[in-house]
């Protein structure tokens, strides 16, 4: 856990970062982007995990949403790395950090620094643990924390495989790029103005 502290610090350390001066920097897209991928999410959940995540009990639904302002998120220390809430490690580790990953990557691409793209990574794992998914777990303090930091460091990678691929012709550039960010390649040939 330490080498990710470390790694985190040297990934938003300032020249490492090329972020926008912050007038220049773009919201919009980025928002736009979270809450769109938020809400695919929650659809998606519905549909592969209709049982877990049915909006349909809402005696059982008010008692999640009960539990998340009554109690803090679920931590069990003598469960392994990266199960510590109960969920399989393969979805804490590798789905809360690829999701993390695509919120921060969409803020650095438009022009944030990497300390606002965690912020805004960091809020929007909170968004989803207390205002998405409470209806039907109680939040969880591995995705609390690790989205947003497991999210930096993937993120950060994609970008600089993103950037890396601007030296490249146009062919291998396009498919480096898509293969570094597929959603931001969707919205950017769409129109979108980073």
């Amino acid at each position: 856990m330490r080498a990710a502290w470390v790694g985190l610090v040297l990934l938003c350390a300032p020249g490492v970062t090329q972020a926008q001066p912050l007038e220049t920097a773009r919201w919009a897209v980025p928002t736009l982007h979270t809450v769109g991928l938020l809400g695919a999410q929650r659809v998606g959940a519905m549909l592969l995990w209709r049982r877990a995540f049915s909006l349909e009990d809402g005696a059982r639904n008010r008692r999640f949403f009960t539990q998340a302002l009554t109690q803090p998120p679920r931590f069990d220390a003598r469960r392994s790395l990266f199960e510590w809430d109960g969920d399989r490690w393969e979805i804490n580790a590798i789905g809360h950090g690829l999701m993390g990953s695509e919120v921060y990557l969409r803020f650095r691409q438009c022009g944030h620094d990497g300390w606002t793209s965690l912020a805004a990574t960091a809020v929007a794992s909170t968004v989803w643990e207390y205002g998405v998914e409470v209806w039907n777990s109680r939040p969880s303090a591995n995705d609390l924390l690790w989205t947003p930091l497991g999210g930096a460091l993937l993120g950060e990678l994609r970008l600089l495989l993103w950037r890396s691929a601007g030296a490249l012709p146009a062919v291998p550039r396009g498919l480096l790029r898509v293969l570094a960010d597929p959603f931001g390649s969707l919205e950017r040939a769409a129109g979108s103005p980073c």
